[in-house]
């Protein structure tokens, strides 16, 4: 249905979804729809009990009220609450209402009788260790000091730990001190003069130095290096002045700390967040005369982070041998992974280690990612698809589909509430049996819940489920407009399982819509080079129409680009533009390098994925066989990767 407004009425809609049932069940869905919308806003008289007490989703309404008379409710019913809802979302959401609620009144007897271990957001972490304070000082002083320690502010919900702790002397002056050197590096200047107001006298001189840091970085060469009473606060000040030296001028910050670094006693943690900075920083920059130092420091720091950089600067050299040096520097867990057994494979190749090339690219092909398919393309061997059986136990699946939570799921659907519908689906299905969990999947792909069964397989890690994590949804439309635009329609499948997982009202924070995640004025644009009316931020959520207007998209990208898919698929992601920079910037001869050599992580993970999962779409369509499919075409395989990509008009 193309969604032309916003303001479509519910009534309308829930009349839709109760046609098929039967009026008794129509009319208790609309008096629970009613109740739960007054329960939201507390209007209790307005409710009709008798009518929603036996519903499916009575425990809905239950929440608001009992929600709405904390902190005065005792501890004893908000427990029987969530024992009685403990299969269902709303226990874990009861639990965090009471949390805030009894902290908020400071009713922490209550707060300790109904929390859980310690609760997942800050301001409720804030009143948990403050119900602590009483009965388990030392656990909740450990946990406030890492509350407090943050470059940032904090939620009021933290004043009275914080106050409470300040007194007792569990957080002092070198404590703040070390919380003022965090907001520094976090340019919060406010919460710097903030936090500076709190410290005495002993410490004027290190904020005289702090000050004369902030104007000039070059400066720490000249300063003390014992920093605050017993010099407790000389790492924290030179963690944060070496940051904003680093990003400021990373090869001044690496001579300045060459200099001083050798007669600075600061501790491990500080110094080594010094040199992490400096290492990524020359890396990311390709400062070249710092190489020698980052070259030396690297295997002190063991950091997967630093080693998959530098490992991709050495790529970018063209440094074989380096490729191999830093590859097998890597843990066994990093080291193991597809993309790094691919790579060490190119690199022994290149160096004339034909065994060992050999060996690299049969252990990364055993994987079912892209550098695993690239892996088995060099042995001319099939893909390794690993897929498992989506067989589910009949028993299992009839318990499963009448269970209550596939009841309150479907019930949810049917009075318009798909967001309470997912959290309890999702929550069901993280908490699930391997068996009840394949269940779940198989009863969301004979309801057509495509979002729903991809969300059920990562929720409970069903990863070799094949059929399952690549559904056939919308294959239609799919097929129809890789037909009209030219475009393969499994790489069009690819594009929308990765940006949506078929969630047809996916939005994204950048607000990008629908199957495909296009943005509106992209949306715009493209339907006016097809001659049709803007469909709006609303009409691009029609799938039908999202994946028309995101094949034609595409498609553009395919041709701006020789019809190349993978420099296609970069410039979905990145924009086109950025893509023009990077083949301009630093061409390569070869798909794989081209691929490394994307900065942004997120589009060398998109491309990638896309391609990926065009391979596993197309192979699923053949029953699951590899043969006949290939993830690159020749072009792709053997072309440049520069500015003669691009195409001539």
């Amino acid at each position: 249905m193309l969604r032309s407004s916003p303001l479509v009425s519910w009534k309308s809609l829930l009349a839709a979804a109760l046609l098929w049932l039967p009026i008794t069940v129509q009319a208790s869905d609309r008096a629970m729809h009613d109740a739960l919308e007054a329960a939201r806003d507390q209007q209790w008289q307005a409710i009709d009990q008798a009518a929603v007490d036996q519903h499916v989703l009575a425990g809905y309404v239950e929440y608001h009220r009992l929600k709405a008379s904390l902190p005065r409710a005792a501890p004893e019913r908000v427990l029987q609450y969530i024992d009685a809802h403990r299969d269902s979302p709303l226990a874990d959401w009861m639990r965090g209402q009471a949390i805030s609620a009894y902290g908020e009144a400071g009713r922490y007897d209550r707060l300790r009788a109904v929390a859980q271990g310690v609760p997942e957001s800050t301001e409720r972490q804030c009143h948990y260790y403050a119900a602590l304070l009483s009965t388990q000082p030392a656990e909740a002083a450990r946990g406030g000091r890492e509350l407090w320690k943050v470059g940032r502010s904090q939620p009021e919900a933290c004043n009275p730990l914080f106050n409470t702790l300040r007194t007792r002397g569990d957080i002092g002056p070198p404590e703040t001190w070390e919380r003022m050197m965090l907001a520094w590096q976090n340019g919060e200047s406010g919460m710097v003069s903030y936090l500076g107001r709190q410290l005495g006298p002993a410490w004027n001189k290190g904020q005289a130095i702090m000050e004369r840091l902030q104007s000039d970085y070059s400066a720490i060469t000249r300063v003390p290096t014992c920093i605050g009473p017993d010099c407790r606060g000389s790492g924290a000040l030179y963690a944060a002045a070496m940051h904003g030296f680093t990003r400021a001028d990373t090869e001044a910050a690496l001579e300045a700390w060459r200099k001083i670094s050798p007669h600075l006693s600061i501790a491990s943690q500080h110094r080594r967040a010094i040199e992490h900075d400096l290492v990524f920083y020359s890396l990311v920059r390709d400062i070249r005369q710092n190489r020698g130092w980052v070259d030396d420091i690297m295997p002190r720091l063991a950091d997967a982070e630093l080693l998959e950089l530098r490992t991709r600067v050495a790529l970018g050299d063209r440094d074989w041998q380096g490729v191999i040096g830093w590859i097998e520097g890597m843990e066994a867990e990093q080291r193991d992974k597809a993309r790094w057994q691919y790579w060490l494979g190119r690199a022994h190749a290149q160096v004339g280690n034909g065994s060992a090339s050999q060996a690299a690219y049969q252990h990364a092909a055993t994987e079912r990612d892209f550098y695993g398919f690239a892996a088995a393309d060099r042995l001319g061997q099939p893909y390794a698809l690993s897929m498992a059986s989506t067989q589910v136990d009949p028993a299992v699946r009839d318990r499963v589909s009448h269970s209550a939570v596939v009841e309150r799921t479907e019930a949810l659907l049917r009075i318009d509430e798909p967001g309470l519908a997912a959290s309890e689906w999702y929550t069901a299905a993280t908490r699930a049996s391997e068996s009840e969990a394949r269940a779940m999947a198989d009863y969301a792909q004979r309801r057509g819940w495509y979002a729903r069964l991809v969300q059920t397989t990562i929720a409970a890690e069903l990863w070799d489920a094949l059929p399952w994590r690549f559904p056939e949804a919308y294959r239609d439309q799919f097929m129809r407009w890789g037909q009209q635009t030219g475009v393969d329609p499994y790489m069009l499948m690819g594009i929308a399982r990765r940006e949506s997982a078929y969630n047809p009202d996916a939005l994204s924070s950048a607000g990008a819509r629908g199957l495909m995640q296009l943005m509106p004025g992209t949306a715009a644009n493209v339907s006016r080079q097809l001659g049709l009316a803007d469909p709006g931020p609303y009409g691009v959520l029609d799938p039908a129409t999202n994946i028309r207007l995101g094949s034609t998209y595409i498609r553009d990208m395919i041709q701006r680009y020789s019809g190349n898919r993978l420099a296609a698929a970069a410039a979905y992601n990145a924009g086109p533009h950025r893509v023009d920079r990077w083949l301009r910037d630093n061409p390569s001869q070869e798909f794989d390098l081209f691929v490394e050599s994307i900065p942004f992580h997120e589009t060398r993970a998109y491309v990638q994925a896309v391609m990926t999962y065009r391979v596993i779409f197309e192979s699923l369509a053949n029953g699951g066989d590899t043969r006949g499919v290939a993830l690159l075409t020749p072009a792709e395989r053997q072309g440049r990767y520069d500015g003669t990509l691009q195409a001539r008009n």
